[in-house]
């Protein structure tokens, strides 16, 4: 399957590149369900490179997991640029990992509304050189399963992106 593939091809490319650089990764994933850390995993040598996966699936568990403030949910909402920098920097204070993501975002094709549409993902990494944050707008007319998917490639690209550029 297609998908799978271009998934399974970015995934070992950051399994590759954090062994290299002697790295451990961490996710903090919200709308993603655990796919990212999942795809990770799926590669052979990945337990030299995943420290640890946090699925913040509700705003309890992005508190409780990876401590985002409340008062930041409260403001802005769970898919947003601060909560996504507060999920990363948990994930990475909470682990043994030089660098994480986080992703929180609105995968549809319910939940939507005119400011924070289906198809908003928020991405932040953590690493040495601070939190970098990326806004996606997938779109709307996109299926869930292809939201995440894209979602998916999004945060393993950006975690390689991390690790090369160190």
């Amino acid at each position: 399957m297609e998908i799978e593939a271009d998934i399974a091809t970015l995934a070992r490319r950051l399994v590759a590149e954090a062994m290299r650089a002697g790295w451990r990764v961490a996710t903090a994933e919200s709308c993603t369900g655990g796919l990212v850390a999942g795809a990770i995993t799926d590669i052979e040598g990945s337990s030299a490179v995943l420290d640890r996966g946090f699925i913040t699936y509700s705003n309890k568990a992005k508190t409780d997991l990876v401590g985002v403030p409340d008062e930041l949910l409260a403001q802005y909402g769970a898919v947003s640029e601060p909560v996504a920098r507060a999920m990363a920097e948990g994930a990475l204070r909470l682990s043994q990992a030089q660098v994480s993501v986080a992703i929180t975002g609105i995968a549809g094709p319910g939940g939507g509304s005119a400011e924070k549409p289906v198809g908003l993902v928020h991405f932040a990494v953590a690493g040495p050189k601070g939190v970098s944050h990326r806004e996606e707008r997938f779109g709307r007319t996109l299926s869930r399963q292809e939201i995440r998917r894209l979602a998916v490639e999004t945060a393993l690209r950006l975690l390689t992106d991390a690790v090369v550029a160190d």
